[in-house]
């Protein structure tokens, strides 16, 4: 089955008009006027028609789809510019490194970009013609929650990101959605890249009042699920949950503790599931095994050691007496480096006062990190194994995302797992103080 989207549904307030090119001004402003923003839309819109008529003729002449955007110009795309997207302030990026052009300067995400082929070409046998060929994520200027996508079957159309989380929305019914899943699912019926499509498939059957349906698939997908694989018994939980067949979920992620009692996923799952039926303590229980430093607040922290940059021994043991920070971080993660300014005022200000700082760094590269610290003047000792995630101390205290930010007293008790932000000052005042913190 074709899906045939129409521009009432997926174009919204576009027209068919064509404006004229974007001044530099309008280009590199961040606070467009909503008709501003409108007449991009429309610009690219025409773009992507434009793109797709000429990948059209590409692949009547070649029988196969272009390697790179770049491929389609001269020939079957004269003017350059149509590679551009108004909303692009950097002329010529794609937003993913992976498609982009090594060629050209080009806004647009091709989505069978040389390294991504073969995977995007088996979402489209599973999710059909609707599948993103070409993608704009240069229309929301804070996160990525809308793009445009020219889709496999020529058409143009808006959708989030994830567009295959929004099956209704991208094939027009229901009905449409069920029928192209399931087609797709019978063809790859064991693919596991899919097989979040399984609880997608049900809660669609639900809702056309397809309880049966929705029971077989159930029994189908527990045919092909990785009985070793965590995240499959993830997708099982979601059908029960969807069907309200909650005893049995329960007793899902319970068994699964059994094999696996330090999962973070499992022990996420059974703290919802106890949070829903009232079990507020319990919930909490299960919540303290998976969150960094929450079974420690007001406790001792454990000890580690380890060494610094320079060779030396480092344990929180030798702070006692000090009011310490322990940051857990990375130069390549955005955020940690958006709190270090703060981090930093933070240290000059009460490092004399019986303030001090660890930071312990999950980055790969020495070098990355040794000029991060000199060109931005951090001080204070870093523990740097080279092994990323699998940092010793970072394994130590379970930490699986950052940053990372524990408090500790004098005593050494934690104060906070999450002193980040304008609280960390007030935190460390109080704790320099002996005040118990708010």
């Amino acid at each position: 089955m074709r899906v045939i989207l129409t521009l009432g549904i997926v174009l919204g307030l576009l027209v068919t008009s064509v404006y004229a090119e974007e001044t530099s001004e309008q280009k590199v402003s961040s606070d467009l006027t909503e008709e501003q923003k409108v007449k991009h839309i429309k610009i690219c819109t025409h773009n992507l028609e434009k793109i797709g008529k000429a990948i059209q003729a590409y692949h009547k002449e070649h029988g196969d789809y272009p390697e790179w955007l770049s491929d389609l110009h001269p020939e079957h795309l004269a003017d350059a510019n149509v590679l551009i997207c108004p909303a692009d302030k950097k002329d010529g990026e794609a937003i993913h490194p992976y498609t982009k052009d090594p060629k050209n300067a080009i806004s647009y995400d091709y989505q069978l970009a040389p390294k991504f082929r073969k995977g995007v070409m088996e979402t489209q046998i599973l999710f059909g013609d609707v599948t993103p060929l070409v993608r704009c994520l240069h229309h929301n200027e804070r996160t990525i929650t809308n793009t445009l996508n020219l889709s496999f079957e020529n058409k143009v159309y808006q959708a989030p990101y994830s567009w295959q989380n929004s099956p209704v929305k991208i094939y027009g019914s229901i009905e449409n959605a069920v029928e192209v899943l399931e087609a797709g699912l019978q063809k790859m019926p064991g693919n596991a890249r899919f097989f979040s499509t399984y609880p997608t498939l049900l809660k669609l059957y639900m809702k056309a009042e397809r309880k049966e349906d929705a029971e077989n698939l159930i029994d189908r997908f527990k045919t092909v699920m990785d009985s070793n694989n965590v995240y499959h018994y993830s997708y099982l939980g979601d059908m029960f949950r969807e069907m309200n067949r909650h005893d049995e979920e329960l007793q899902l992620y319970e068994e699964l503790e059994k094999q696996k009692p330090k999962n973070r996923l499992v022990l996420e799952r059974l703290e919802k599931i106890h949070k829903l039926r009232g079990n507020d303590e319990l919930a909490y229980e299960y919540r303290k095994k998976y969150v960094p430093g929450l079974a420690f607040l007001g406790e001792m922290v454990p000890d580690f050691s380890a060494t610094d940059l320079d060779g030396e021994p480092i344990s929180i043991e030798a702070y006692r007496g000090k009011v310490v920070l322990v940051d857990f971080w990375a130069v390549w993660c955005g955020p940690c480096v958006a709190e270090m300014p703060n981090v930093k005022k933070v240290y000059e200000k009460y490092k004399d006062k019986g303030f001090d700082i660890i930071g312990i760094s999950l980055d790969n590269d020495e070098t990355s990190l040794r000029d991060y610290l000199k060109g931005n003047d951090i001080p204070w000792r870093q523990v740097f194994s080279g092994k990323g995630w699998q940092s010793p101390v970072a394994q130590q205290y379970g930490i699986y995302s950052i940053p990372n930010m524990w408090l500790i007293d004098k005593e050494g008790k934690l104060i906070s797992n999450k002193a980040r932000g304008e609280k960390l000052e007030s935190m460390v005042v109080k704790a320099l103080k002996e005040e118990p913190a708010e």
